[in-house]
């Protein structure tokens, strides 16, 4: 009988497989697997509420969903787009290599601007393909699509390269903790001036990376304008 307290796990299956609503499935599971394993409903919403006062930082990330769709819906994304249109002379690659500056910086002095929910999509994406549509006229749909993957493949890259360049950064700590513990003396300080070069390196990687895409799409509309110039 002991088998039957993993029936959670097959609720959990069932409910991605068919796409039935997350929370909906997850706290069913977790009801369903209290009440299989003797555990009453009171202990249940104990433990239910245990948890969500524990982990409340991480239910602050639900809280910035309905944020980020208010200022949507009132027009952030149409102003950042009308703003990028204004600047002629900026391509899709030079305006996502901006920001991986902008991210990297922020990660050396702590600043959270980065997220793919709360600020590539809302934000640079679509400031990355009004660049993008303001210097090559119309973009095939997988054009859109490959600047929308590189825009948040920077901010991976400046978040994974450049968060220790922060001497008080978690991951800093967590090296120089395990350091410490192994016998090794050493310093947040030199972890953090360490991981500047790496910073520095992604950095100048990354920009010739978004150059080539810049060079790619000038050349494949170049190209469609001649064709309808000629026709």
């Amino acid at each position: 009988m002991e088998w039957i307290k993993l029936i959670g796990i097959l609720i959990i299956l069932v409910g991605f497989i068919f796409k039935f609503d997350t929370i909906a499935v997850v706290l069913i599971a977790a009801f369903v697997t209290a009440m299989v394993s003797g555990i009453s409903i009171v202990e249940f919403l104990e433990m239910l509420g245990e948890a969500f006062v524990s982990n409340r930082l991480v239910t602050l990330f639900l809280l910035t969903l309905p944020m980020i769709g208010i200022s949507e819906r009132f027009g952030l994304r149409q102003q950042a787009v009308v703003l990028i249109e204004k600047i002629k002379s900026l391509t899709p690659g030079r305006f996502i290599t901006l920001y991986l500056v902008i991210r990297e910086l922020a990660g050396a002095f702590s600043i959270r601007i980065q997220g793919h929910t709360q600020f590539i999509r809302p934000i640079v994406n679509p400031m990355a393909q009004a660049a993008a549509e303001n210097k090559y006229g119309k973009l095939d749909e997988e054009d859109e699509e490959m600047i929308k993957a590189r825009a948040a493949a920077n901010e991976n890259f400046g978040n994974f390269f450049a968060q220790n360049t922060f001497v008080a950064a978690s991951g800093v700590l967590l090296i120089t903790g395990t350091m410490k513990s192994l016998g090794y003396d050493i310093a947040e300080s030199a972890v953090a001036q360490m991981s500047i070069p790496i910073a520095l390196i992604v950095l100048v990687l990354a920009g010739g990376y978004n150059l080539l895409m810049d060079r790619k799409l000038a050349k494949k509309y170049s190209k469609r304008e001649d064709k309808g110039g000629q026709q």
